[in-house]
């Protein structure tokens, strides 16, 4: 695998784009993913992002059993064509030392960003829920407001499990069991 220009990745024109491509992608600062072949780029996160994630992660960390791992930004393939990078993902300790997620996590989190909003209740949800991702998160990072929507597997469908805000707790269960505060996941976050 080498680095490229993205004229260079870029596919002949009339085909669609595939994992392959993705792989050659200059790593220039943008987040680029992959839905049904088709090139998503977003900003990298912004520091905010970053600091709720950051919070996250060490708190699934310090809750996660120990055949089981969470990562920051794992590459989850799901099929020639469509690969994520999720801001956060429980997965097997098995899957650590793989290129790439290719099973399906146990938990995927994104933290939401204005651009990619629709995306992550739309084409990621349904792509993970194909895919058998057994727990699906989305946090809404809003200092004053913050959310945290969960989805859950259930007969191949995602329901919704819970939806939390601010001082409220959800107690997960899946993959592990969970405290977790909206409020408290912002806490590091001055007013805006």
């Amino acid at each position: 695998m080498s680095v490229v220009s993205i004229a260079e990745a870029w596919p002949v024109a009339g085909r669609p784009f595939t994992v392959a491509d993705l792989d050659r992608m200059p790593d220039d600062g943008r987040r680029y993913e992959l839905v049904g072949g088709v090139l998503v780029v977003s900003p990298r996160p912004s520091n905010p992002h970053q600091e709720v994630a950051a919070e996250l992660l060490g708190l699934l960390r310090s809750r996660c059993p120990a055949e089981l791992r969470a990562l920051h930004e794992p590459a989850v393939q799901i099929s020639p064509d469509t690969e994520f990078d999720p801001d956060l993902a429980v997965i097997t300790r098995e899957q650590v030392n793989a290129p790439k997620c290719t099973e399906p996590p146990l938990l995927v989190v994104e933290v939401r960003s204005p651009s990619t909003a629709l995306i992550d209740l739309n084409r990621k949800k349904a792509a993970y829920e194909r895919f058998g991702v057994r727990s699906y998160w989305i946090f809404v990072p809003n200092r004053d407001k913050p959310e945290l929507i969960v989805f859950e597997l259930h007969d191949g469908h995602y329901r919704e499990v819970a939806h939390v805000r601010g001082e409220e707790r959800f107690a997960a269960e899946l993959p592990f069991g969970v405290e977790v505060i909206p409020a408290h996941l912002v806490a590091g976050l001055l007013p805006g």
